[in-house]
């Protein structure tokens, strides 16, 4: 009676699986009818208010109990065949299986046991909303609901009437432990579980391996009546497998495995697992149907070895097996998935035009397959379609910027999700794109670039809003990198002055300015990395490369700002701003054990790396724009000079040697000036300029020189 009445109490609480568990622990049946009774009322209540995913849910889990205990039935079946009747609209669908046929498929039988109606219960009459972080505190109850389960069930010797009960519930409790992760439990549960089940048999295999291990127990189960369920766990065995991307065990296994998909595929197993359940409502259900994980599973292999296989150069075996994998059953995520990785195989074999094609059917398939895109892109730049790229770049960048799409999972596997199987770092690193604000700074170089220099400077205006509007940890955290800041700033910059506004050019550049000035050295040393040690070398490179970079940055702005007053024909201030720059980079000295300081050389430049080229580069642009400026106000002697330590610290700056020549010329040394030309234009600027900063390169603009006209004074000049 106490018991009864602490039941009862539990009832009255809605805590029905404490109910169930307190009549179960003291055996009290008449008890069991009465919490029985009382879970039927909530039931019916719950359904009244529209939730029928969790009254269905309640009554499934209750039902595993029951079966364990043999209890009476309790009309329990009367009540799930009542709950599927009145939520039969959403809970009947019609699903194409892999011949394309329709089949009509009741939650009641292919859910959560079924977890995906709870899962799924948001989208259900009763608008509860589940977060990510409760649906996983649910699947964590559920698994410990499980393993209760499978210890009242091996908590007796096996036998055979109860075996087919104990592996569901294993199959169950493993699904539960898998799409958490949880690998090495499932693992070990999976084994001991068959290990325990085979005792029937007189058979106990014992083996060095899994797939070992797994040969001998599927020849000792394939006459036994509980084969089907053994069969069921090892399509388990094979997602743990895919999960941990264990692709050459996968591989060595393949007969075994491919005959399970022709098991699976013919229904075997499956007719008489449903005859069970018309007989008797306590026969187990499955929280995932292991026909459909086997689909998932088929696909997202072949997925998964394509990768592997192409990120070892076996391109044509990768084409191979994913044109096979093509026609298999699968959501259109992964159809689209197998084309990207065929356009990635052409791609590598040369094929770029038959890559192209793939990529198309990728995004026709799924059209929120950005990675198809991206890739399409980068085969628009290897073709050097400039203006495909920019349209490519720009349709990247709006998908980029939309919400991210979820993965969409086959029904009757919701549990088991792509992201879960598909873990492998050859996949990861096909599928990696950029962040949209890295795409979007692409796109803005590009434009400004390619003659939509407008646009160009629109997309930048846009990138450092939204920087300015991001988390910065954010923002960085991305793989490729952004420039920093003030290169971005300084790279706007020069867009605005391709666009000739000065003004907001001047703008920018006084933003870098303000925010480096105070930081700037007085004077900055570099030691040869050659004649220090390991450990002081990173010590040194750190702080040295910090103020090396603003010193560059503050160079580059009084540059620009000089290219501005230069554009206003303000040739005082240009020459100012020149001088400015000049200033800033003649404080940086290279010095040698036994030698004073000096500036920079070209044998030093190659040693010390990428931030002596930009000097220098910044050095020669400078000097260049000052003697251009001194031309214009026609002080040829100091334009010359300033021209000629221009082409010493940029041989390849074709302003100033263009204008060397053109002051050599003014001061009647047109033989000189002559051959100062000719030299210019044996230059090939495009190679030199490639992968640069848009700062860093020559401006298109300002006072510029005729080619056409020069040639033709060397004619009139005639032979020397």
């Amino acid at each position: 009676m106490c018991v009864k009445v602490v039941v009862a109490c539990r009832c009255g609480q809605g805590r029905f699986y404490e109910a169930v568990d307190t009549q179960i622990h003291y055996g009290c049946v008449v008890v069991a009818e009465f919490v029985c009774g009382c879970i039927i009322a909530s039931v019916v209540s719950l359904m009244s208010k529209g939730k029928t995913g969790i009254a269905l849910h309640i009554l499934v889990v209750v039902s595993n109990l029951m079966a364990v205990m043999k209890f009476p039935e309790v009309n329990l079946s009367l009540s799930r065949r009542h709950l599927v009747v009145n939520q039969q609209p959403a809970a009947v669908v019609s699903m194409p299986d892999h011949r394309g046929q329709q089949q009509q498929q009741p939650h009641a039988v292919t859910g959560p046991t079924d977890l995906q109606s709870f899962t799924s219960c948001q989208h259900e009459g009763g608008g509860d909303e589940m977060s990510r972080d409760q649906s996983q505190t649910h699947l964590r109850w559920c698994s410990s609901e499980f393993y209760k389960l499978l210890r009242k069930t091996q908590g007796v010797p096996p036998h055979p009437d109860h075996v087919h009960l104990e592996l569901s519930v294993v199959y169950n409790a493993c699904v539960c432990a898998t799409v958490q992760s949880q690998f090495t439990e499932a693992q070990l549960l999976l084994t001991q579980a068959i290990q325990r089940a085979l005792q029937m048999t007189s058979d106990d295999p014992v083996a060095p391996d899994l797939p070992a291990f797994w040969r001998k127990v599927l020849r000792s189960v394939v006459n036994t009546a509980f084969n089907s369920c053994v069969l069921d766990l090892l399509c388990l065995q094979w997602a743990m497998w895919l999960a941990t991307c264990q692709l050459k065990t996968i591989q060595e296994f393949k007969e075994e495995l491919s005959s399970l998909v022709e098991t699976r595929g013919a229904g075997v197993g499956d007719d008489k697992r449903s005859e069970a359940r018309g007989k008797t409502s306590d026969a187990p259900l499955l929280v995932t149907d292991p026909r459909r994980l086997v689909e998932l599973l088929q696909i997202c292999t072949s997925i998964a070895q394509g990768a592997e296989r192409l990120s070892e150069d076996q391109s044509s075996e990768a084409l191979s097996g994913l044109q096979k994998a093509s026609s298999l059953p699968a959501p259109r995520t992964l159809v689209a998935y197998v084309h990207l990785l065929s356009g990635s195989c052409l791609s590598h074999m040369n094929c770029p035009q038959m890559a192209l094609q793939c990529y198309r059917k990728a995004l026709e398939t799924d059209s929120c397959c950005v990675c198809a895109l991206y890739q399409s892109m980068l085969i628009y730049r290897q073709l050097g379609n400039t203006q495909a790229e920019i349209q490519a770049l720009r349709l990247l960048h709006s998908m980029l910027m939309l919400p991210s799409a979820t993965v969409p999972a086959l029904a009757g596997t919701h549990l088991f999700s792509p992201s879960l199987l598909l873990c492998s770092q050859s996949l990861s690193s096909l599928l990696l794109v950029p962040s949209a604000l890295s795409v979007l700074h692409n796109l803005a170089l590009k434009c400004a670039l390619h003659g939509r220099v407008s646009e160009g400077v629109e997309h930048y205006l846009d990138l450092l809003a939204a920087l300015h509007s991001e988390d910065q940890h954010g923002v960085y955290a991305e793989a490729p990198r952004l420039p920093r800041l003030p290169e971005l700033y300084l790279e706007a910059g020069a867009a605005l002055l391709m666009a000739r506004r000065s003004a907001d050019c001047m703008a920018l550049c006084n933003e870098v300015i303000s925010t480096t000035l105070e930081l700037l050295p007085e004077r900055l040393v570099l030691e040869d990395p050659e004649e220090r040690s390991e450990a002081e070398t990173r010590d040194v490179t750190a702080e040295g490369e910090d103020k090396m970079a603003m010193l560059l940055w503050a160079g580059a702005a009084y540059l620009l700002q000089g290219h501005c007053h230069t554009h206003l024909k303000d040739w005082k201030q240009a020459v100012n701003h020149f001088t400015r720059c000049i200033n800033l980079l003649v404080k940086v000295r290279c010095k040698k054990t036994g030698f004073q300081p000096q500036i920079p050389s070209a044998d030093m430049v190659v040693k010390q790396g990428s931030d002596l080229c930009v000097l220098q580069r910044l050095k020669g642009l400078s000097l260049a724009g000052r003697g251009i400026a001194f031309t214009q106000t026609n002080h040829l002697r100091e334009a010359l000079r300033d021209l000629l330590l221009s082409l010493q610290a940029f041989p390849e700056c074709v302003g100033a040697g263009l204008w060397c020549g053109e002051v050599l010329w003014r001061l009647g040394r047109r033989q000189e000036a002559v051959a100062c030309w000719e030299k210019t234009w044996s230059f090939t600027t495009q190679s030199s300029a490639e992968g640069l900063p848009l700062y860093l390169r020559e401006p298109q603009s300002g006072p510029l020189l005729d080619s056409k006209e020069l040639r033709h004074r060397i004619q009139e000049l005639g032979p020397t």
